[in-house]
């Protein structure tokens, strides 16, 4: 398992693996919001949490349809699957490469691009802690959609269309917390709890929905 993590990474980290793509796009859309919305400050840094989100979640759902269609096209899934190794392990470390590879420089990237949006200090902290928390939760929820997809040839938009309505949930609370940081009346640490509870659930369950998902396919 140590071994597929770190080829996946290399993978990922490669010309080829598909993992910038989300990342280029993440930044794309952060810098082109100013311009859209105009010199608004006080504007900005209302709904700027919310786009920081709304494009972490959109740049994650571009590099999921990668995280096992290429192990497919070449052989690499099935010997896997016939290894003898746990698919639902299979699925874990794959998920967790993918998000090293794609999700966490999203979050490192957010505190540079809250600049663009005009937050303040705590929001750009708050949006990070969130974006730090919650993004998993989206990767293991994408790995069943790119699960199911896997065998068609082209599930990429598959994948999106089944994967976007069960992260709305990690969406709400995420924007949720990171307002209640920065809005004193409202609450940040309940929706973190929850953001938090959704990528322990979505961690344990995607997995085990993933792999059977795969080994259906397989069969």
């Amino acid at each position: 398992m140590r071994a597929l993590l770190l080829r996946d990474l290399k993978l990922a980290l490669s010309g080829g693996g598909g993992a910038a793509t989300g990342v280029i796009f993440f930044l794309a859309v952060i810098a082109t919001v100013p311009f859209g919305i105009g010199p608004d400050l006080n504007l900005l840094s209302r709904i700027g949490p919310a786009i920081l989100w709304i494009g972490a979640l959109l740049a994650t759902l571009l590099t999921l349809d990668r995280l096992f269609q290429a192990d497919r096209e070449d052989g690499t899934l099935d010997a896997l699957l016939l290894g003898g190794r746990s698919p639902m392990l299979i699925v874990f470390v794959k998920c967790i490469a993918l998000w090293l590879a794609s999700g966490l420089p999203l979050v490192l990237a957010s505190p540079m691009l809250g600049l663009f949006l005009a937050l303040s200090p705590t929001a750009i902290g708050a949006t990070m802690a969130t974006l730090f928390v919650g993004t998993p939760a989206i990767t293991f929820i994408g790995a069943v959609g790119a699960a199911v997809a896997v065998a068609l040839p082209r599930g990429g938009l598959l994948v999106s269309v089944l994967v976007l309505p069960l992260a709305i949930p990690v969406l709400i609370f995420g924007v949720s917390a990171t307002y209640g940081a920065v809005n004193d009346p409202d609450p940040f640490l309940p929706p973190f709890l929850i953001l938090c509870a959704l990528t322990l659930f979505f961690g344990a369950l995607g997995p085990i929905a993933a792999g059977a998902a795969l080994k259906a396919n397989a069969d």
